[in-house]
């Protein structure tokens, strides 16, 4: 069988050439055939329980790294303002329309008093019916002044009412000081006639124009009010200096009635401090109302345009300038003739 297995062509040098140990040893093995294969003779079978362990999985040894947490990107300046200017013009409508909600029924709660008591009637000061004098004004702060401004025309009302006890606790106190010093009783008799005059004056000079400018929104009322009541922060700063003679039981007589009588000069100390609240209290307040007379839109020309749209459409006014009218004509036809 051999003999037929070789081939008489074959090159025996070439065949012995693939049988060179350096070849055989690089050449990989073939599987053996299944012609070849004998169970009884290859490898034993590997038990149960006895398979081959295979490679576990290879750690990575690359240490960890953490990636940055992409933020979402933030508004943009002109973004946070253009949205911070909205919502301030929304917060603003709101309360323009809060306020002319106000306003309406405001209105409409002085339209039902005024149907229901047949027309405005004067009702401060309040007086007894029975008073043989009536009451001179109407005076509502609800009813007549616009929400915005009723808080500062109420305080204006109480600086008055503090006006008014400060000037009966002076004549009081220059009362105290005459019953312990007969000299005094020229500040006595004038702190009576301060109290007597200042009272209704104050409320018609200064406070009753202030009334009816934030009423109205008049700016010649404004004017009136600034004038007068500038002239009356002067007369609240020589009382509270208290220079003897005056009727004011300032700060000057405080002491001097202090060295005659302990109990009196305390009294006349504490009036000096009521002046003198009063008046750093009405400088603040002036300052106040002009800050506010400033949003209004008031202006010079507009109260002179109001003064004489005022003159003009008073009838005394006219009847007088008609009068002079007629008498100027007849005199010139006379003169004529």
């Amino acid at each position: 069988m051999s003999d037929f297995d070789s081939n008489p062509f074959a090159d025996p040098e070439f065949t012995k050439s693939f049988q060179d140990p350096s070849v055989t040893q690089v050449r990989p093995a073939a599987p053996p055939g299944l012609e070849e294969y004998n169970p009884f003779t290859d490898a034993k079978p590997t038990p149960a329980g006895m398979a081959p362990k295979t490679a576990g999985p290879t750690m990575n040894t690359q240490p960890a790294i953490m990636k940055p947490t992409e933020e979402p990107p933030a508004y943009s300046q002109p973004q946070a303002q253009e949205q911070s200017r909205a919502a301030a013009e929304l917060l603003r409508r709101q309360e323009e329309l809060e306020r002319k909600a106000a306003e309406l029924d405001r209105r409409e709660r002085e339209m039902q008093s005024f149907t229901a008591s047949g027309g405005r009637k004067n009702n401060w000061p309040p007086l007894p019916e029975k008073f043989p004098v009536g009451p001179c004004f109407y005076h509502d702060i609800t009813v007549d002044i616009p929400v915005e401004f009723q808080k500062t025309v109420k305080i204006m009302y109480y600086l008055w009412m503090f006006h008014t006890g400060t000037l009966l606790a002076n004549m009081i106190g220059c009362l105290s000081w005459f019953i312990v010093d007969g000299s005094r009783g020229v500040d006595f008799g004038l702190s009576i006639l301060w109290f007597i005059l200042f009272t209704p004056c104050s409320f018609v000079c200064w406070y009753r124009p202030l009334y009816g400018a934030f009423r109205s929104d008049s700016s010649f009322r404004f004017f009136v009010f600034f004038f007068v009541y500038i002239c009356q922060v002067g007369v609240y700063v020589l009382q509270s200096v208290g220079i003897p003679s005056w009727g004011a039981s300032g700060w000057i007589s405080a002491l001097t009635g202090l060295n005659r009588n302990i109990p009196v000069g305390i009294i006349m100390i504490l009036i000096a401090a009521l002046f003198t609240s009063l008046a750093v209290m009405s400088l603040f307040m002036f300052k106040k109302v002009h800050g506010m007379y400033r949003t209004t839109g008031a202006s010079f020309e507009k109260a002179q345009q109001e003064f004489a749209t005022g003159v003009m459409s008073n009838k005394t006014v006219q009847t007088a300038a008609a009068n002079a009218a007629s008498r100027a004509a007849q005199e010139t036809l006379r003169e004529q003739i």
